[in-house]
């Protein structure tokens, strides 16, 4: 049995896809980056103590924790979700015509003896050059306020990006689900 350590409604649709049954657990993690911690990192920890999180509640119960959590990086700052549309604004503006990393860490960890693997999956990507016109109708439409660095790449944010460059474009969206296949067969978990 597998457990996803997130409430979001993207992960589970793309955990969806692999058409195995699971369950979603809300992890409760504080989201806050340490001191000197750089955004891959934060990705990392991140999804590491969301797993851990959920995976402490079933310890010695034959079940497979998967955390994920995503990070914007522009320039080795980590962008955090903006909260408020002036903000959102700002940092769309501040991305226009220019490219960031998109970190998503992914850790799978077995209940039963607390054995887990972390990875971090990165794309660059690439905006178009963006007039504040086209950030406020964006804005408007998708109002992206809990999205770290205010874009929804499977929704209308589509409309923002020149290019993607990565392994897996499901990372784009939140879960890395080449890694997490591999990182499955690693446990024993095999796919067709």
């Amino acid at each position: 049995m597998l457990i996803l350590a997130s409430t979001s409604p993207y992960r589970r649709a793309l955990l969806e896809r692999l058409q195995l049954p699971f369950t979603v657990e809300a992890p409760e993690v504080d989201e806050s980056p340490l001191a000197g911690e750089t955004p891959k990192a934060l990705a990392a920890r991140l999804a590491e103590a969301k797993a851990q999180a959920v995976a402490a509640r079933h310890a010695g119960i034959a079940q497979f924790v998967i955390g994920s959590d995503q990070v914007a990086d522009r320039d080795g700052e980590a962008l955090g979700k903006p909260r408020n549309i002036e903000t959102a604004a700002a940092q769309l503006a501040a991305l226009s015509g220019r490219s960031l990393l998109l970190h998503t860490g992914l850790c799978v960890v077995d209940c039963r003896g607390g054995r887990r693997r972390t990875v971090v999956d990165s794309h660059e990507v690439r905006f178009r050059k963006l007039d504040a016109a086209a950030i406020r109708r964006y804005l408007a439409v998708e109002q992206p306020l809990d999205a770290a660095g205010s874009f929804y790449a499977e929704g209308f944010g589509i409309v923002l990006f020149e290019s993607f460059h990565g392994r897996d474009p499901n990372s784009i969206v939140g879960l890395p689900l080449m890694a997490l296949v591999d990182l499955l067969a690693d446990f024993g978990v095999r796919l067709p």
